[in-house]
């Protein structure tokens, strides 16, 4: 079951102007920035009390955040949930009729292992599900 909103992510342009925006408004810098080359991104995040806000700025021009911001804009990618096992998570996803769009769950970014579940079949909402890697 999910536990918790684990972060909200954000599609950015310019990863560097969106920090320091987001410092401003947040009053701290990012907790960590990282690198995901499997998905093609540059990655910081946010702490915000107990929420978490991940930045997201593509490194190609054919991944999925550069598609998102060509298509949409900048703005609010998905939305992710912890859950304490992904695989079974996935399974129960797929039983309820959640299209999900990974067979196996991936490393992501922050330590985590993750699986997205189309929009499609969540009222136009791209979900994220994320286990911390033990």
């Amino acid at each position: 079951m999910m536990n918790k909103i684990e972060h909200i992510g954000i599609a950015v342009k310019d990863l560097e102007a969106a920090n320091e925006v987001y410092a401003k408004l947040f009053g701290a810098q990012p907790y960590k920035t990282e690198t995901v080359e499997s998905e093609h991104v540059s990655t910081s995040f946010f702490k915000v009390g107990e929420s978490k806000i991940e930045l997201l700025e593509a490194t190609d021009p054919e991944s999925a955040i550069a598609k998102f911001i060509e298509k949409k804009g900048e703005g609010i990618h998905h939305i992710a949930y912890a859950v304490d096992d992904i695989k079974a998570e996935m399974e129960r996803m797929k039983s309820e009729g959640f299209v999900v769009l990974n067979d196996e769950p991936k490393k992501g970014a922050d330590n985590k292992l993750v699986c997205f579940l189309h929009p499609k079949s969540t009222k136009g909402v791209l979900v994220e599900l994320c286990q911390e890697i033990k």
